[in-house]
């Protein structure tokens, strides 16, 4: 095997030539290629290339296998193991478990993913909510409804386990070696139900539609979770509770579980015409590459201002799980092929702007929320405004070009009466500084939807170094709703934590 880095290929060229070009081989003398990284390099438009890195295996060269995703099994003799909630962080963590030879109670209060679907455009059909399966609660997570993205910016080695294992269930192949990897939200409903399967298969049991109302302490330590109405002793408490779920955080914290305000980021969808965004990135070769993204920050004083969550070829989503609040997401298919790109574009925010207490964070989201609910009309239509006139601190009358594409209708609003003066002239600053590195982000006619705000959970639930809550022994906060990860593939990262953590208590068998 010969490994290259930097082999550059034009869009359309055959990976196997430039291989035999690098190596002077002749093509029929080369085996397998295997792709581990490949990203794009734009920099010198118009043209613009691919650059990988590759494994060669000649002919007859035996080829390993890329990933080995078999884990050693422990000796469990106690209760079994509750995971809370079944995002990215909870089902990684339970399969890992299951896969181990621990028993595991999977409590989800969502849907199954099929009957989530079902929720999510019942909603949109009649603008009823259910609190319980919506885009934010549900098997798979908010991200399920969010393009699937697994770029992140945590360093791990367990980024290729969480990758292989996506694939292993059905995920594209190519985001094991993506520079950005998605899977896509028409794809990874397949993905998920499959990991869910296997937990059943190897012994774990999975409850859906049954929300986790409280937990058991003896001597300090979780004995018991009560969810659905029943009892069931358990031997630890996996908290993958998601950045949404309020309720359950004020349990915890009344429970005696330390815990701690932490920063978060609020603000609106930007929504552009695809095609232009593709003409900024990659000029006239776009129509030879990939649906183009951005990720764009600035800063406002002491404020750090970004993009997040950039969906191309994508909608803006009503992301709303509390009944007269009103919130959006973003999220794309796997071809990424609509008209319109969108990303939210938001700052960082913290105790100065919505004071202290463990809760004041969250107490701000719903604010916003509630705010944007009325301003929108009080039926979840969306305030909504041309970027031309937020500059120009004007209320929009018209839309020009671009046609929003959030499902249940708009309401024309200034985001200086949704987001308040201060934070919407943040925003106003960032774009006009963020339009000097990607020509057409201040075009007049792009749109912002309000209002963004479930960037990130606005608590953190403490825990020690042995992933544990230094308050509630056997208790484990994980994932982005305690405020250890901020996307797909980094909650997944803190699910296999957590899980090793667990089994580093037991013996191995």
């Amino acid at each position: 095997m010969e490994k290259i880095t930097n082999l550059v290929c034009l869009p359309g060229q055959d990976v196997k030539g430039a291989v035999a070009k690098k190596l002077r081989l002749s093509p029929d003398k080369i085996g397998e290629i295997r792709i581990l990284k490949k990203s794009i390099d734009a920099r010198k438009k118009p043209q613009v290339t691919f650059v990988l890195t590759v494994e060669v295996y000649r002919k007859g060269e035996v080829v390993p296998p890329r990933y080995d995703l078999t884990v050693p099994t422990v000796r469990w003799q106690g209760a079994p193991v509750a995971v809370v909630g079944a995002g990215p962080c909870g089902l990684f963590c339970a399969l890992k478990l299951a896969k181990s030879g621990v028993p595991v109670l999977l409590f989800e209060r969502g849907d199954d993913v099929d009957a989530r679907q079902k929720a999510v455009q019942g909603f949109v059909s009649t603008r009823i909510l259910d609190e319980e399966s919506n885009v934010q609660f549900g098997e798979g997570g908010a991200g399920t409804f969010s393009d699937g993205k697994l770029n992140t910016q945590t360093k791990s080695l367990l980024i290729e386990e969480v990758l292989a294992t996506f694939v292993s269930f059905g995920a594209p192949e190519e985001i094991l070696w993506e520079n950005k990897p998605h899977i896509g939200s028409d794809k990874l409903p397949a993905v998920v139900k499959a990991m869910r399967q296997e937990i059943l298969r190897l012994g774990g049991k999975v409850f859906f539609r049954t929300a986790v109302t409280d937990f058991t302490l003896k001597n300090g330590a979780v004995t018991a979770v009560t969810a659905g109405g029943s009892t069931y002793e358990v031997s630890a408490l996996v908290l993958a509770i998601g950045h949404s779920a309020r309720d359950t955080f004020r349990k915890v914290f009344d429970k005696g579980c330390a815990m701690e305000q932490k920063p978060f980021a609020v603000g609106v969808r930007v929504e552009h015409l695809q095609r232009e965004i593709g003409r900024a990135q990659y000029g006239s070769a776009a129509k030879t590459l990939p649906p183009a993204d951005y990720k764009l920050t600035a800063h406002v004083g002491d404020k750090g201002v970004y993009s997040f969550c950039m969906c191309p070829g994508g909608e803006v989503v009503a992301a709303a799980s509390e009944k007269n609040r009103l919130v959006v997401n973003g999220m794309s298919n796997y071809a990424r092929s609509g008209v319109n790109a969108n990303a939210a574009l938001v700052a960082q925010v913290d105790a100065r702007d919505y004071g202290t207490g463990v809760f004041a964070g969250l107490n701000y989201q719903r604010a916003l929320e509630e705010r944007a609910f009325m301003l929108g009309g009080g039926n979840y239509s969306a305030p909504l405004a041309r970027m031309e006139d937020f500059l120009a601190h004007k209320k929009t009358k018209r839309l020009g070009e671009i046609a929003p594409t959030y499902p249940l209708g708009y309401t024309f609003s200034s985001m200086d009466d949704v987001l308040g003066e201060d934070l919407a002239n943040v925003l106003r600053t960032a774009a006009v500084d963020m339009n000097r590195r990607l020509n057409g982000f201040t075009h007049p006619d792009a749109l912002l939807t309000a209002v963004e705000t479930r960037t990130s959970s606005p608590v953190r639930i403490l825990r020690g170094e042995n992933m544990q809550s230094p308050s509630v022994k056997g208790l484990y906060p994980a994932g982005e709703g305690a405020g250890y990860a901020g996307g797909i593939t980094s909650a997944a990262v803190d699910g296999l934590k957590v899980a090793a953590a667990i089994l580093a208590t037991v013996t191995p068998s």
